[in-house]
């Protein structure tokens, strides 16, 4: 989970402990009120500051519940310790003070641990949902190699599977830098796995020296949607683990795809996207209502507007919308963008299409998993197609769920691209999400789409 979610809800369940024990304690009293209240405020921003300091945070609860607890609640403990021999050096042989202090100390360990379980059981029932495992192929050759395939055989993590392994052989039998025929051979094989889709991952064990056949095997992947990991060998430099290892196998990884969005980033992602979604539907309900009404009124024809799209790792799903245009049939394969004063586009929806409210329908698409709040947004099957070859990095954007809102849009690329250079730059924006994300930028675009989205320029 991310760290300032996770610090903002800690701070919140300390100071709401605060106030129930307040009110909880047989020996509270208004008297007290004033100091208790200053009190309160310097445990929370201590709390703040002395947490992430003894590495509360370096275990979230979505990879183990009880390393996390186990840290959080030893911690909150030390700290009312500490607080009330302070307290009690300036207000000596107060019980009341050390009775709200001791309520205080148990509701708090009980919602610090409460909300860490609440997510656990979260994460734990999305993962049940989705895949059981992600299919991977070790790719290398040499003892290093080998023992990453061990590890990962002996199911110490149900998160992996080996689908597969391309070991590379030199001809005098050591890791070598050199491809060769036998080389070659493999790594049009580790293509065809990865175009296959039936695989998620490629670990790259290979030894530091070996610089050329990593190149080699990310070129070779360069047009596929797996997720590559870089896992040198640093066991002769006398590093057995980097700062970035892989949970539960304690192997240095360093990930070479552009998104890099953990699993459990892109569970706080839907977890967050799925309570905004449900949230906009039901306070927007009544104009929802209003909307269709106008549309069935304004010409004949469905009020949703339905188109497939590509969403993440490229499968396809129906995006809604609402029919802000006439009834009529396209030409197969060809798809013809709105224009400015397109005929086709009725008064309402000209409305609706300026202020963006014919994109409420997709809060439908984000409740059912198939797009995200903030994200690279979906294009037509036939601009992927068309674009698809001729923009560096565009199946990239198939790396995160497509969004209602993201960061091209909200800074100018929206509306109609009729020029390859415009995709180019909404694609360049896409890219540069995918590299920076993180939930605070999410909310700033939400923001931002609230305060310029409506009556954009580019939106007809």
């Amino acid at each position: 989970m991310n760290l300032a979610v996770a610090r903002m809800i800690d701070s919140g369940c300390i100071a709401l402990a605060a106030v129930i024990a307040a009110h909880i304690a047989p020996e509270w009293s208004h008297e007290n009120a004033p100091l208790q209240l200053l009190f309160a405020i310097v445990i929370v921003m201590s709390s703040v500051a002395l947490l992430p300091a003894v590495r509360v945070y370096a275990v979230s609860p979505m990879q183990s519940i009880f390393r996390s607890c186990a840290r959080i609640l030893p911690a909150w403990l030390a700290l009312q310790i500490a607080g009330l021999l302070l307290l009690l050096s300036i207000h000596p042989q107060d019980e009341a003070l050390v009775s709200w202090i001791a309520w205080w100390t148990c509701f708090g360990a009980v919602l610090l641990g409460a909300w860490r379980l609440a997510a656990y059981a979260m994460y734990s029932s999305l993962r049940m949902a989705g895949p059981r495992a992600s299919n991977v192929v070790v790719v290398g050759n040499g003892d290093y190699f080998k023992l990453i395939v061990e590890k990962l055989d002996s199911g110490r993590n149900s998160d992996f599977h080996v689908a597969d392994v391309v070991e590379f052989h030199h001809a005098d039998g050591r890791p070598g830098v050199g491809m060769g025929e036998h080389g070659k051979t493999e790594l049009a094989r580790l293509a065809r796995l990865a175009e296959s889709g039936g695989i998620h991952e490629v670990w790259l064990a290979l030894p530091l020296s070996a610089h050329a056949v990593a190149a080699h095997c990310i070129d070779a992947l360069r047009n596929t949607l797996v997720e590559i990991k870089l896992m040198p060998d640093l066991m002769p430099l006398g590093l057995h683990a980097g700062v970035a290892s892989l949970d539960a196998f304690d192997i240095p990884s360093l990930s070479l795809s552009p998104s890099a969005m953990s699993n459990e980033a892109m569970t706080g992602k839907a977890i967050f996207d799925r309570a905004f979604a449900l949230v906009a539907l039901i306070g927007l309900a009544p104009l929802f209502v209003a909307i269709a009404i106008a549309i069935k009124l304004s010409s004949p024809g469905p009020v949703f507007f339905r188109q497939r799209r590509k969403g993440l790792k490229g499968l396809p799903f129906s995006i809604y919308k609402f029919r802000s245009m006439r009834v009529h049939a396209e030409e197969r394969g060809v798809l013809r963008q709105a224009t400015r004063h397109d005929s086709r586009i009725t008064q309402v929806g000209r409305f609706l299409r300026r202020t963006s409210l014919d994109e409420i329908p997709q809060f439908i698409n984000v409740l059912r998993g198939e797009m995200s709040i903030v994200g690279p947004r979906p294009h037509a099957l036939e601009h992927d197609d068309l674009y698809g070859p001729l923009i560096s990095g565009y199946l990239d954007r198939y790396r995160i769920k497509p969004g209602i809102t993201g960061w091209a849009q909200i800074n100018g690329y929206r509306g109609e691209t009729d020029a390859l250079e415009k995709m180019a730059g909404r694609v360049e924006y896409d890219l540069y999400y995918l590299r920076h994300r993180s939930f605070w930028m999410d909310i700033q675009i939400v923001l931002r789409t609230v305060v310029r989205g409506f009556f954009s320029k580019q939106a007809y």
